[in-house]
């Protein structure tokens, strides 16, 4: 990608210093652009269009610019895309699991890893921030320009975001309770409600201090944290918060078959019901991970209708295929909910951070799960990750290309080997080269990927911190662990290892 004027870049500065407000780019003749018809409210191709934004907004979409421009860049062999928006990540201790959580669950506990794997692997508080800019690095590079952090409060997590480019919507998690076992086929509760309360102040404070964030690029969303560890109280008090600040409410509900009959057990109700009768199940509700509805195969309840209270509600659904995948869990289906109505958006709740990985994924998982390759199309996924999720963050100036329009955009190299044949591009991109064709990102205007380099963080160092405190914590893990094992125990690697192969035999 070339610039025709003299403008030079110093990767040592801010995102705000390389792209003055008042400065207007020009990316022209561009290959393909993917833009957003609102006539039609959906994405078409455009072809040898140009992309125009002056500052952090666009000006123009399509071919023919004939107004002036600060800087022009040749778009020739590209394709440019909206940035993606991730409704749904874990990046303060996600990238820490890598080698341990791919393919180990509790085989007594639905097969799910939430209640005998992730409270002893994850990462102490300060190892937190490495875990995060590595994370970070990743969804960059895979085009996302808008990320939903759920995370714990901790100092400097804001700012760390803001340092990265991307546009962050913060999620500090609250709960009353957490859950534990003492013999790996029960779930327990332990209840602090003085603890909660600490914690939803906190949480407040945090959402409050972000939206003032000096970068403009920071919003906020309260996150009572899953529905089996927050009472009836603490979920209005968190919707009250929610509204009055004009923000969306997200909590981990119908994740596992552990927590559906938790609280059918405690309630006589499906998660679902139970969010409906204390009033929460609505519009400002997005509901992670909304998989175990009552007509699920794995739970198989013909006593409620939840798939049709769902939708009546106007409640949405994050979608992250990948994390449910390696335990056999699949959504039924983004096909399904999204012809019904439903809004769903794509996350990324574990690793890798790669949004154009779980948007294919989901495309696999519904079709194999359904046996029917419509109800996981391509353009179900790419409007989850791209206009669904801003629709779920009230950003209808996010996930389109437009004039009115964020300047988050990505340009794809339509020379890229895995690119060609480019017969359709979308495809293309999402079936074969993935995250690898994506060389530049650009977040409110300002370049933060650059031939496929993040400008923004010290990947490096970042990725030191993220060794370390993974070897820290995983030399504590009997500590933690119901039986006392350690984390080769709870999750054995793919291979032994040995300090000596028997001597081979001779040549002869």
């Amino acid at each position: 990608m070339r610039e025709k004027s003299e403008v030079k870049s110093d990767e040592s500065e801010s995102p705000e210093e390389r792209t003055p407000m008042t400065k207007t780019t020009k990316i022209s003749d561009l290959d393909h652009v993917v833009a957003w018809d609102e006539s039609e409210r959906r994405h078409v191709y455009v072809d040898g269009g140009d992309l125009v934004f002056k500052g952090n907004e666009i000006v123009h979409v399509g071919p023919g610019y004939t107004g002036t421009a600060d800087a022009t860049i040749d778009g020739k062999g590209f394709m440019a895309i909206p940035g993606f928006v991730n409704v749904h990540s874990h990046p303060f201790s996600e990238p820490a699991n890598k080698g341990l959580t791919e393919e180990y669950g509790s085989d007594k506990l639905g097969q799910s890893s939430l209640y005998e794997y992730l409270p002893v692997f994850g990462l102490d508080a300060e190892d937190a921030g490495p875990s995060t800019m590595v994370a970070m690095s990743e969804l960059l590079k895979s085009g996302v320009t808008t990320i939903s952090d759920l995370s714990m409060s901790r100092d400097g997590w804001v700012d760390d975001l803001a340092a990265t480019g991307i546009r962050a919507v913060v999620c500090p998690m609250m709960r009353q309770g957490y859950w534990y076992t003492k013999n790996g086929h029960t779930v327990e509760y332990a209840w602090d409600e003085k603890a909660g309360e600490k914690a939803f102040a906190a949480a407040m404070k945090t959402i409050d201090e972000a939206t003032k964030h000096p970068s403009g690029r920071i919003s906020a969303m309260v996150g009572p944290s899953q529905i089996d560890t927050c009472k009836e109280g603490y979920f209005r008090e968190a919707l009250q918060e929610a509204k009055r600040r004009n923000i969306p409410m997200q909590t981990h509900a119908c994740q596992a078959v552990v927590e559906f009959y938790e609280m059918v057990h405690r309630h006589g109700k499906t998660p679902i019901e139970w969010l409906d009768s204390i009033g929460v199940l609505g519009p400002d509700l997005v509901i992670g991970h909304g998989i175990f509805l009552s007509d699920h195969p794995q739970i198989h309840y013909p006593h409620a209708n939840d798939f049709e209270l769902l939708r009546d509600s106007g409640a949405s659904v994050a979608h992250c295929p990948t994390v449910f995948a390696r335990r056999g869990m699949v959504l039924n289906s983004i096909g399904r909910y999204m012809n019904a109505g439903i809004t769903v958006g794509i996350g990324t709740d574990t690793f890798p951070h790669n949004m154009v990985d779980e948007i294919r994924l989901a495309c696999y998982v519904a079709r194999v799960f359904t046996s029917n390759y419509k109800m996981g199309t391509t353009r179900h996924a790419f409007e989850a990750a791209t206009v669904g999720g801003a629709k779920i963050l009230r950003r209808p100036d996010l996930g389109r290309l437009a004039p009115g329009c964020k300047a988050d955009f990505s340009l794809v190299d339509m020379s890229h080997p895995y690119m060609q044949p480019a017969h359709e591009p979308v495809r293309s991109l999402i079936y074969s080269a993935s995250e690898r064709a994506i060389r530049h990102v650009y977040v409110d205007g300002a370049q933060v990927v650059k031939d496929g380099k993040v400008l923004t963080v010290d990947v490096d160092a970042a990725t030191q911190g993220l060794i370390e405190g993974q070897r820290k914590r995983l030399k504590t893990v009997p500590q933690r662990d119901w039986a006392g094992r350690t984390a080769d125990q709870l999750a054995p690697p793919v291979y032994g290892t040995k300090d000596r192969l028997p001597q081979s035999r001779p040549v002869t």
